[in-house]
């Protein structure tokens, strides 16, 4: 149990964090739960083992998934491994008590950390995770700008907890990735070590060892990895830890989601129908911003019959009927995940005809909205070029954390957010308690944006 002196004292002096509301300025105190805890510590076996750092045959060959035991890899292969921990049980806690960890490790020589993600919005969520939490790492972690900035960051002789999106290992085109650092004690922490995630992470992985030869990698993800994902393992390796929905459930570290069929059907004639099922599979969320011809006209025209004007109207009405309801039976929040940023605008628009008084204030006037009883936002991004219909909810880096803070809020009376991918990964707002998805999503990132209503509140 946990009062073991050996793993008490462990837990008192490794597994306990500190986190500084900058909103609020209060603290809240962090101690790790028993899936962290055995997780860290089988990754801090393996990541020695896997850089080759300490004694040959120091360590073991096998490793911790709970009280269970898998079967580990071989010395110096450089691949730690891959904890999966489900969406909402504390997974950036469990990467962040890791490098605390590691960070210390005599072995390990004052190890440089490469926290990697694969978007901008990411790498911001986590690094503001660890930098409120930075004591607990002994240094203040660093978030590369750039290549050039990369490049400095990792030049160093040891040390450093470095954050930057795997887009940054990219050399301009028709280089070759310089070795920016040939030490072994270095650590690349990957989040969502998916190969969809990211974009063919062979292609990837061999500009990361080209510019870290001699690195070590492991990967954290709250999704399993698929069967046929033989490229992720490759490059990680096999599970170290494995924290499933079930457990989670289990432990109430996460609450169930239950899952409710809405249609609103979409308006085909029949020489389309045939076709649409087959390309409803090609298309996924990223579809948007894709640059093959192909994919763009099919993705163009399932947009079209998804926001129809008249299935728009439909879902609006579904909408208002649906959610009065279910916040007259359970006080919280929820959030409208739909296809495109046009589809959000006119969604928006749509419920704002059917429930005037949901329209929100000129700049999100908190003061103006606050008598509300409920107010509905998009949340996207976009630019000057974008239409004057779309500027009011076009909104800068700081008013759209501004808004997050007011949607975890659960007596702030921004009760819907409308998203097209804002806020799918690493948002965490306990009193969101629905989802209501019209999006083609499948696997992981279905899995992802659905995790977003599993907290416990």
């Amino acid at each position: 149990g946990v009062f073991q002196p050996e793993r008490f004292l462990d837990l008192l002096q490794h597994f306990i964090a500190f986190e500084e509301d900058s909103d609020s300025g209060s603290v809240h105190k962090i101690i790790a739960g028993y899936h962290q805890f055995h997780a860290v510590n089988a990754a801090l076996e393996e990541t020695v083992r896997a850089s080759g750092m300490g004694q040959a045959g120091k360590g073991s060959d096998r490793i911790a998934v709970g009280d269970r035991r898998l079967h580990g890899g071989k010395r110096g292969d450089r691949r730690a491994g891959v904890v999966w921990h489900t969406q909402g049980s504390g997974k950036s806690f469990a990467m962040l008590f890791y490098a605390g960890r590691i960070i210390r490790l005599p072995e390990m020589e004052n190890p440089t950390l490469v926290v990697l993600t694969d978007r901008n919005d990411l790498d911001d969520q986590l690094f503001g995770q660890f930098q409120r939490c930075h004591e607990i790492l002994g240094q203040t972690p660093v978030q590369a700008e750039g290549r050039d900035h990369l490049r400095t960051l990792l030049g160093v002789a040891s040390g450093g907890v470095v954050f930057t999106t795997i887009q940054k290992f990219l050399p301009p085109k028709g280089e070759k990735m310089p070795a920016l650092s040939e030490r072994r004690n270095i650590v690349v922490i990957a989040d969502e070590a998916h190969r969809s995630q990211y974009d063919l992470i062979d292609g990837l992985a061999r500009k990361l060892h080209d510019a870290l030869p001699n690195a070590s990698f492991i990967g954290f993800t709250g999704t399993p990895i698929e069967k046929t994902d033989a490229n992720t393992r490759a490059v990680f390796g096999e599970y170290i830890s494995v924290y499933d929905i079930q457990r989670a459930v289990a432990d109430k570290a996460t609450v169930p989601i239950f899952y409710e069929s809405r249609i609103a059907k979409l308006s085909l004639n029949e020489s389309v129908l045939q076709n649409v099922d087959a390309e409803f599979e090609e298309i996924t969320e990223a579809e948007e911003e894709t640059s093959k011809e192909k994919l763009k006209s099919k993705w163009a025209a399932l947009e079209a019959l998804v926001g129809e004007p008249k299935r728009t109207q439909l879902l609006a009405k579904d909408l208002v009927t649906h959610f009065e309801k279910r916040i007259d039976a359970l006080e919280g929040k929820a959030m409208i995940v739909c296809m495109s940023r046009r589809i959000c605008v006119d969604l928006y628009n749509a419920l704002i005809t059917l429930r005037p008084d949901w329209a929100g204030a000129r700049d999100d006037d908190q003061e103006a909205e606050k008598s509300r009883a409920c107010i509905a936002k998009i949340v996207m991004t976009g630019s000057a070029e974008d239409g004057p219909q779309w500027q009011e909810h076009i909104r800068s880096k700081d008013k759209r954390r501004k808004l997050a803070n007011r949607f975890k809020d659960v007596k702030d009376p921004f009760r819907i957010v409308i998203v097209r991918d804002m806020w799918l990964t690493g948002f965490d707002a306990p009193c969101l308690h629905t989802m209501y998805v019209d999006k083609p999503m499948q696997g992981h990132g279905l899995m992802q944006a659905i995790a977003r209503v599993n907290r416990v509140f």
